[in-house]
């Protein structure tokens, strides 16, 4: 396992949801039903990082990371269904590092769970490797694996994969493939890049006609299916 996430949220769907996610992310993750439980796992030690809801019993996410802060300075991400300004901005007066709304998508928190650990100097492992779906693309080793078979890619694919990968449940513009092949030494044509997407699907053995991979946004680009969430 890597680093250590508490997830505290008072939603037990919703923890599960997250501790599913999280471990198939390397991670090892602990869990709270309010603040007052939040502490007791906290002060057993080995906390890289805290996801925090506001809205819970006994104590809330406000009051749980002023108490925090008097004590830690762990990273704190806070997640709420609320969106107002004011709540925004007392969370991050209160200390927190960052601040996502319900609802979102998972890839989006893990790349602020990352971005997070960069900005605090918390060291996590495997940052290189990138997990959705079945797929594991692991950048320092250049390996792209499907149930832990490994896939052999051209340079090219790796790089349109990795980029499908990074953004994975949202809509990457042409134009935008384009301009990541041309940063990496490639042809970013649109005729070239619908020739290298076809055969990027047929390598990680998609269906054209009802993918489950990569699709088509027609007129904007393309979309790799993040999954159920």
């Amino acid at each position: 396992m890597g680093r250590k996430i508490l997830v505290v949220d008072d939603t037990r769907n919703v923890q599960l949801m997250l501790q599913e996610y999280l471990e198939n992310q390397e991670f090892e993750v602990a869990l709270a039903y309010d603040g007052v439980e939040a502490f007791r796992v906290f002060h057993e030690g080995g906390i890289d990082l805290i996801l925090l809801d506001i809205m819970m019993p006994n104590m809330d996410g406000y009051q749980f990371i002023s108490k925090l802060r008097a004590e830690s300075s762990v990273p704190v991400i806070m997640i709420t269904a609320k969106q107002q300004e004011a709540d925004i901005v007392r969370g991050f007066e209160l200390g927190a590092d960052d601040y996502i709304t319900k609802p979102f998508h998972l890839r989006e928190l893990l790349m602020r769970i990352r971005a997070v650990m960069r900005r605090t100097n918390v060291s996590e492992e495997l940052t290189a490797a990138l997990k959705v779906q079945n797929l594991t693309l692991d950048s320092a080793r250049h390996e792209v694996r499907k149930d832990g078979v490994l896939i052999d890619l051209t340079p090219l694919e790796f790089t349109l994969l990795t980029l499908l990968l990074e953004n994975a449940g949202k809509v990457v513009r042409r134009q935008d493939v384009s301009l990541r092949l041309m940063d990496n030494g490639f042809a970013g044509s649109e005729a070239t890049i619908k020739i290298h997407i076809r055969n990027l699907r047929q390598k990680l053995g998609d269906d054209l006609a009802e993918p489950t991979y990569i699709e088509t946004v027609f007129g904007v680009g393309y979309r790799f299916i993040e999954g159920a969430d």
